[in-house]
């Protein structure tokens, strides 16, 4: 069954009681039982319930795996990742790399005695070096946030099969429609569904998939066990989400491309960060791995100078200043002070994440209308 098929079909069956083509929202806590350990598959929601079942097993089949999770937000997909880990293991991770994410491994789990290695990824002999008996899990972004970095994800499957580590991908960015990191090597796929496959930006939500059964036996354990799981009317809204994934995404780099390129262009820009631009130092690799470039894009302005870039976020007139990212609109953030203000200054700098950085989720509009709202901004 092909991507666009599985996004519409996967996991959803008319309703047997009703014949509704739409999944029902069971909006329930508990089931009824015919007898003690008799029941119809379901026992308390917090465990197993019947529209985020659905979901599950939706989001497992776009990402080609076989078990798939979802959860209140992403941290709370990251953080269930996490707990199959044991004090004293080291996790190797990209030095460019989401605010939260960063946040959640350095001021929770560092405690517990998780030890973090943050270094280039696009130097996979960086990566190799970082290695030892401790490593017990790397984990990748790519393409990454802010800076649109492109990792290896092959490369990075081989250095983690080698150490016998988990190989874990966040793939918010890139979406089931244009990578699928499982076919590459990865053990583990994380996404804020809270972004392109909910789409509307209208739920909060993260998941898990994974095609090892063993790796799914321990996160459903930790899904059931820390109870962050997602509500029926949230699952619905992402099941109808998904059914446009395809249609949405294509958009998104169809866009992505017009508006990245007139940014190249534009002489008060200095560096454009857009995996399809020829001269992105891994745009090989995206080629490669990715069937499209997506609608993330990053620029910083020339001069970095703060003031510039606090400007311009606020004259545009389309683009809406807020974080989060992946919906229909578009939406403009300034990394420094607002999804990446977590991160100490001299850390995000050294990855790139400047005063002057500006971000750009890419909607759906009329490309030209986003081209001219840009240049009036930046006029």
């Amino acid at each position: 069954m092909k991507f666009a098929t599985k996004a519409i079909h996967a996991g959803v069956h008319p309703d047997p009681a009703t014949g509704a083509i739409m999944t029902p929202i069971y909006q329930t806590s508990t089931y009824v039982q015919d007898g003690v350990g008799n029941h119809k598959g379901y026992e308390y929601s917090r465990t197993q319930n019947p529209t985020r079942h659905a979901l599950e097993k939706n989001i497992a089949a776009i990402e080609n795996g076989k078990f798939g999770a979802c959860f209140g937000s992403g941290l709370a997909a990251i953080d269930c990742v996490l707990k199959m880990l044991n004090p004293g293991d080291e996790v190797i991770s990209t030095n460019d790399l989401y605010g939260g994410s960063y946040r959640i491994f350095k001021t929770i789990f560092e405690k517990y005695g998780i030890i973090f290695h943050f270094v280039n990824m696009q130097d996979v002999d960086a990566v190799a070096a970082l290695v030892n008996e401790n490593t017990k899990m790397i984990w990748v972004e790519t393409p990454t946030n802010p800076m649109m970095n492109i990792v290896d994800i092959e490369a990075m499957a081989k250095i983690s099969k080698a150490a016998g580590a988990m190989l874990c991908v966040d793939n918010t960015f890139a979406t089931p429609y244009l990578q699928n990191p499982l076919d590459l090597g990865a053990d583990m796929v994380m996404h804020s569904v809270t972004k392109y496959l909910g789409g509307h930006s209208d739920v909060v939500m993260g998941a898990l998939v994974c095609s090892d059964e063993n790796i799914a036996n321990e996160m459903y354990r930790i899904q059931n066990s820390s109870g962050a799981v997602t509500a029926p009317m949230d699952s619905f809204l992402v099941l109808r989400g998904i059914k446009t994934l395809h249609l949405r995404v294509q958009r998104h780099c169809e866009n992505g491309e017009k508006v990245a390129r007139f940014l190249a262009t534009h002489p008060k820009i200095d560096k454009v960060y857009w995996p399809g631009i020829e001269t992105h130092p891994n745009h090989e690799v995206a080629k490669r791995q990715m069937r499209g470039f997506g609608g993330m894009i990053s620029f910083n302005l020339k001069g970095n100078q703060l003031e510039d870039a606090l400007s311009i976020v606020k004259k545009v007139e389309i683009f809406a200043l807020a974080e989060s990212l992946g919906g229909v609109e578009s939406l403009i953030g300034h990394p420094a002070t607002m999804t990446h203000a977590s991160i100490p200054k001299d850390v995000r700098e050294q990855s790139g994440v400047v005063d002057s950085l500006i971000r750009l989720s890419v909607g759906v509009e009329d490309a030209d209308d986003l081209i001219a709202d840009l240049s009036q901004a930046l006029a």
